[in-house]
């Protein structure tokens, strides 16, 4: 196993929410190696398959390269069956991966969501590809302030807008302390519709 200094391990605040029809990710755009930061742009959600999305916190290259992978093989696999992957295989599937690179992981804690005929549905895997579901979840090292704000004001039932504000305060929570995340807000909305994109530029 290997050491990496704390340094080149940067911050992020990464937040899933799971709302009466679909599910909400969101991650802020600051990308810091230590107390530099390096750009106020990167990307930390994406779409992985016609209503699946991950948000990951962490080193952005491993973020990169593990949804690319993940959508190539969800591709596959819904070509191969002529059938639509549901998210909890697709989940299982980014925590295989994880787990085959145990020895020298990617750098990343995710959360994948999306619905399917089961109803919408979030999971959140560490870097040794641990799997969990949970009705609401946040990673990065603005999670702590993000999951006291979800405790509090999570519901069972919320309205997609609702979760949408419900994930908005708790990234802006967590920006405003944690000098790792700040520089606006990206936001994957998922419902039976598909996936829409959402961008603040600034968190106010």
């Amino acid at each position: 196993m290997f050491q990496l200094s704390e340094y080149y391990l940067p911050g992020a605040t990464t937040v899933g929410v799971v709302c009466k029809d679909g599910v909400i990710l969101a991650a802020e755009r600051r990308v810091t190696y230590g107390y530099f930061v390096m750009s106020k742009s990167g990307k930390k959600v994406f779409k992985i398959a016609e209503k699946i999305g991950a948000a990951c916190a962490g080193i952005v290259a491993d973020m990169q390269i593990l949804t690319r992978e993940v959508g190539a093989y969800l591709n596959l696999y819904s070509y191969e069956r002529e059938q639509s992957i549901t998210v909890r295989t697709a989940a299982k599937l980014m925590g295989s991966m994880l787990f085959e690179r145990r020895y020298f992981p990617y750098l990343a804690q995710t959360i994948v969501g999306g619905i399917d005929e089961a109803g919408p549905k979030l999971f959140v895997l560490d870097p040794l590809g641990s799997v969990i579901e949970d009705k609401f979840t946040a990673v990065g090292s603005g999670a702590e302030i993000a999951m006291g704000l979800l405790e509090t004001d999570f519901k069972d039932g919320m309205a997609v807008e609702d979760a949408k504000g419900l994930v908005r305060k708790a990234v802006k929570a967590a920006s405003a302390r944690d000098i790792g995340s700040g520089e606006g807000i990206d936001i994957l909305i998922i419902t039976n519709s598909g996936i829409r994109e959402e961008h603040e530029a600034v968190l106010k």
